[in-house]
């Protein structure tokens, strides 16, 4: 896979327009790009479609968690809308992940559609140790929630999981060589960490196993959109 494939730029605006105007600028020097909650709510599923005819790979990031049947027509409805990537929670547990997966492969099937990666997200990357426990009221170490859900996913039959930075070795190690790994809380160095608590760089992640990485605010908000994302494509070699 060439490098900058595994580069995926967070869209996270609230218009077309904005999404169009970066979609266009950076389509050369990125993999893909990720429509997350925002910007899927302001302008809906049309946005899909209108990133794909001008040649992106979308990942869309909506984080699905409720119960199998709701999760599984989402899901299908996802994959008929022609995403590259889809998500769900982990902490819907193995059952959920299992309905999306067999959906996707039906809709797949049905419409003769590309699959899309179907993966789940574990600990966010916004969540610190202490907030792990005192707030959210899990015991132990975050690595070992994120191990555990990754290797719950695998057997549910999913391609992978999005996991912040410092837990890529362990669900590599524990998941092996194909199993995709998505990392968000990318940084390049130097760079503000914002509201992120569990990061890296771009060098590091890619480094330590990751297979994509995910970063929004320092390219989209970047003076220089494009040079932003070739020097992190840059650290990322």
């Amino acid at each position: 896979m060439n490098t900058r494939d595994r580069l995926i730029v967070a869209l996270d605006v609230d218009s077309p327009e904005k999404a169009i105007h970066l979609t266009k600028l950076l389509s050369p020097y990125v993999g893909a790009f990720k429509v997350g909650m925002e910007l899927f709510n302001s302008v809906g599923p049309e946005i899909i479609y209108t990133l794909k005819k001008l040649g992106a790979n979308i990942f869309v990031d909506l984080k699905l968690h409720d119960i199998p049947n709701t999760v599984a027509r989402a899901s299908r409805v996802l994959t008929s809308h022609g995403a590259d990537i889809l998500n769900v929670h982990a902490a819907g547990g193995k059952e959920m992940m299992q309905s999306a997966a067999q959906a996707v492969n039906k809709e797949v099937l049905d419409k003769g559609l590309t699959r899309p990666l179907v993966v789940a997200v574990t600990v966010l990357t916004s969540i610190s140790a202490r907030a792990f426990k005192e707030e959210i009221g899990f015991a132990g170490e975050i690595e070992d929630k994120v191990v555990n859900w990754a290797k719950l996913a695998q057997a549910a039959g999913l391609d992978g999981v999005v996991a912040s930075p410092q837990e890529i070795r362990a669900i590599r190690q524990a998941c092996g060589p194909e199993f995709v790994i998505i990392t968000p809380g990318i940084r390049p160095s130097g760079g503000a960490v914002h509201d992120q608590k569990r990061v890296t760089t771009p060098g590091e992640a890619i480094a330590a196993g990751a297979t994509y990485i995910v970063v929004g605010r320092p390219i989209t908000e970047n003076s220089d959109p494009v040079q932003a994302a070739r020097n992190i494509v840059s650290e990322m070699n």
